[in-house]
């Protein structure tokens, strides 16, 4: 014959209570994991897409490739830095991301220090299709950073050099205006000035963005 086995008062609300912060011990490295897991995606978004502009420069080089490159490389560096110091795994880059860097326009000024004026590579077909002043451009498109230093500025694939362009991040409303100083791998990869400018903090990715052609 059976017994069922009984607890006392005391026994039962104590194994409630152990119960109860077991779910919400869960529940808060569930959080961590999430916060972490958003942050490292936004690394590793902008290492692929920095990865890319290379191979693209590879593929089809001008007389400006060689500094662009180099400089990407620098970019490169500075975000495995910051994957180390966010506890992320260094290297680690999302090659899907974005269409491949061949597809990115190869002239223009990487920066004021590459001796070329901005304006003066721009490729003719770039940015065709793209929108017009005022519209919502790259729908859906996630915004990430490019690592670069100087002054808030975009790189893009979609628009040519001396494009200006509204990125709002949804999430918390903050938005920022900038030019387009150089060509990369996605719609609107932004520099770390201006990303600082609408991120939230610790994360290094934009999932709910609006971008706007507004020159």
């Amino acid at each position: 014959m059976s017994r069922k086995k009984s607890f006392s008062p005391k026994k039962r609300i104590a194994l409630l209570v152990g119960a109860a912060a077991l779910v919400g011990g869960t529940a808060v490295a569930m959080t961590g994991t999430s916060q972490a897991s958003v942050e490292c995606d936004g690394l590793n978004t902008a290492l692929g897409n920095n990865q890319r502009f290379i191979d693209g420069q590879r593929a089809a080089p001008d007389a400006l490739s060689d500094a662009r490159i180099a400089n990407r490389q620098d970019v490169i560096e500075e975000i495995k830095r910051k994957q180390a110091a966010s506890g992320c795994e260094v290297g680690v880059s999302d090659t899907g991301a974005a269409p491949p860097a061949e597809a990115a326009p190869p002239a223009g000024d990487e920066g004021a220090g590459a001796g070329e004026d901005a304006g003066a590579g721009e490729d003719a077909g770039a940015g065709a299709g793209a929108g017009q002043v005022g519209e919502v451009v790259c729908a859906g498109s996630t915004v990430t950073l490019s690592g670069e230093a100087g002054a808030p500025a975009a790189s893009s694939n979609e628009f040519p050099v001396g494009t200006t362009l509204k990125v709002t991040n949804l999430d918390n409303d903050k938005s920022t205006t900038v030019r387009v100083t150089a060509p990369s791998g996605s719609c609107a990869l932004l520099n770390d000035a201006a990303f600082e400018q609408v991120r939230e903090p610790g994360k290094f990715l934009i999932r709910n963005a609006r971008i706007e052609r507004v020159g």
